[in-house]
């Protein structure tokens, strides 16, 4: 019997997290308040073949913050001795720094030194205590709240492909390359040279490559040389890139916090400047390891990317249906778990010229080589697109969404050339089938000349028929089959096919 994972408490300490002493420095932390929204109702989202109701100027009014919280915001910090730095009432965030002393007595915790995985940072014990006007206080904790999901093959590849001989395999429409569109990656770590994207695009023919700009969000910058990072800052935007260089690659880079993961989905959602279409996460770690602050404030970020048009894929993990925890349960990766995430899953794809010969699901893990992520939500309850889809029940015989929506090549040893610090790589894992999945929705935008928004619905409805269904395989706990299954989802893009069936809808 398949062994669900506990709902977890309202705080979540993981097990690798070792508590080291008492928080002893007095330099000022800065944390990100966020603000419940001025209605109680959350956002409406763009679901295709529906544009979006409102614009990032409009949205604000209706489900940004209440300037009166925001006073009484002001009022609570200023009685604890904390300083504004920042407030974005479209966002619903009120940026304070205070004294450590200062920060436990306003929000009634203990910061301690904590460890997990080689990292030292200041972390609590226990969930914050909130004003009646906010959600979440986040930066108070500084555990790493996530993995890139990317995978090193560990011995020598049986086949490799690029990205373009990827979207031929995948049938990507042909007369379009993302013109137009902005595509936003949101990175955790890492940086990218400039020399390394020349040298990659043009080493695949692509004479006009893609525009790339990096985005400072939270502290975090462009770093190229901080090691396995860099890999997946390459990897998202090579990928991408390579399969819609007519677009802008606008590149957030935050602290893998999550402080830093939700000001970076929410500064993507809601950027003026680039106006991304599409937002592509390859970052994640179990559902059931967030605390429910950060995830519900994670969440709304989500549903404000949905509600503004902006489509967000996301890998669904390396490390098959356990997602990695090592207690013999089933696990489901967050953000890819959220109802909001097109969540994409991994294949193994062997190709005879232009012609895909075999495609089934990832499962290397008894050479230690990773496997699909995917299984059902503990946390989200079934969308009403999953209804009909088949979704097999928790352990405890409840329902919950279905992860992942969709699939791609993801196995390392059928994986992706790449370039990266000056050497050309193969890398295989879900994080580059997210910036896949991107590049294709970028294009079905340019081509359909408005936003695909929140597709789940319109995918659901058209099945199979436009995806290459994947039968064979498992992820450990979960079979793949006929339909949709908790391995690959839908299936891999037939990319034509599907654009013709959006453009069906809407017409």
């Amino acid at each position: 019997m398949i062994q669900q994972a506990k709902r977890p408490s309202h705080w979540t300490t993981p097990e690798s997290m070792k508590y080291l002493g008492p928080h002893d420095g007095t330099e000022p932390i800065d944390v990100t308040v966020v603000l419940r929204r001025r209605s109680d109702a959350a956002p409406t989202p763009a679901q295709w073949p529906h544009a979006p109701r409102l614009t990032r100027a409009e949205f604000g009014n209706q489900h940004g913050a209440n300037p009166t919280d925001v006073e009484n915001l002001r009022g609570f910090a200023r009685q604890h001795g904390l300083t504004e730095t920042g407030c974005d009432l479209q966002r619903r965030v009120l940026h304070l720094r205070g004294a450590p002393a200062a920060l436990e007595q306003a929000f009634g915790v203990t910061l301690g030194k904590y460890q997990m995985d080689h990292c030292q940072f200041v972390g609590c014990g226990h969930a914050p205590t909130l004003p009646p006007e906010a959600i979440a206080v986040l930066g108070l904790d500084q555990r790493p709240v996530a993995q890139p999901h990317f995978r090193k093959p560990l011995a020598q590849t049986s086949s490799s492909y690029t990205p373009p001989q990827l979207g031929q395999l995948y049938n990507f429409p042909a007369g379009t390359d993302g013109t137009g569109q902005t595509i936003a990656i949101i990175e955790l770590g890492g940086g990218y040279t400039s020399s390394d994207l020349s040298q990659y695009f043009s080493s695949l023919g692509i004479s006009n490559p893609p525009k790339v700009v990096a985005v400072s969000v939270a502290g975090g910058q462009n770093q190229p040389g901080g090691g396995d990072a860099d890999i997946e800052v390459g990897l998202d935007i090579e990928v991408a890139g390579a399969l819609a260089p007519g677009a802008t690659i606008a590149v957030y880079f935050s602290p893998n916090t999550d402080q830093g993961f939700y000001e970076a989905i929410s500064q993507a959602a809601h950027d003026t400047t680039y106006k991304p279409s599409v937002m592509s996460i390859s970052w994640g770690g179990p559902e059931d390891n967030w605390s429910s602050q950060s995830r519900t404030a994670m969440e709304t970020a989500l549903q404000d990317a949905a509600a503004l048009g902006v489509t967000v894929v996301s890998a669904a993990g390396d490390n098959g249906s356990s997602d990695g925890v090592s207690d013999g349960k089933v696990h489901v990766d967050f953000p890819a778990s959220s109802p909001y995430s097109l969540a994409c899953g991994g294949t193994t794809l062997v190709a005879n010229g232009q012609t895909i010969q075999s495609e089934v699901v990832w499962n290397d893990t008894a050479s230690n080589e990773g496997a699909t992520g995917g299984g059902v939500s503990i946390e989200y309850p079934l969308p009403t697109w999953q209804q009909t889809a088949n979704v097999p029940t928790t352990a405890s015989g409840s329902t919950g969404r279905g992860v992942p929506d969709v699939a791609g090549n993801a196995d390392p040893a059928t994986g992706y050339q790449i370039l990266v610090g000056g050497q050309a790589q193969v890398i295989g894992g879900t994080s580059a089938v997210a910036p896949l999945w991107a590049a294709l929705i970028a294009r079905f935008n340019q081509k359909l000349t408005k936003p695909v928004g929140d597709v789940h619905a319109a995918i659901y409805q058209i099945g199979v028929s436009a995806f290459r269904d994947i039968t064979q395989g498992n992820n450990g706990a979960y079979q793949a089959g006929p339909g949709w299954d908790a391995c690959t989802g839908l299936g891999s893009p037939n990319g034509q096919a599907l654009l013709d069936a959006l453009s069906a809808q809407k017409s």
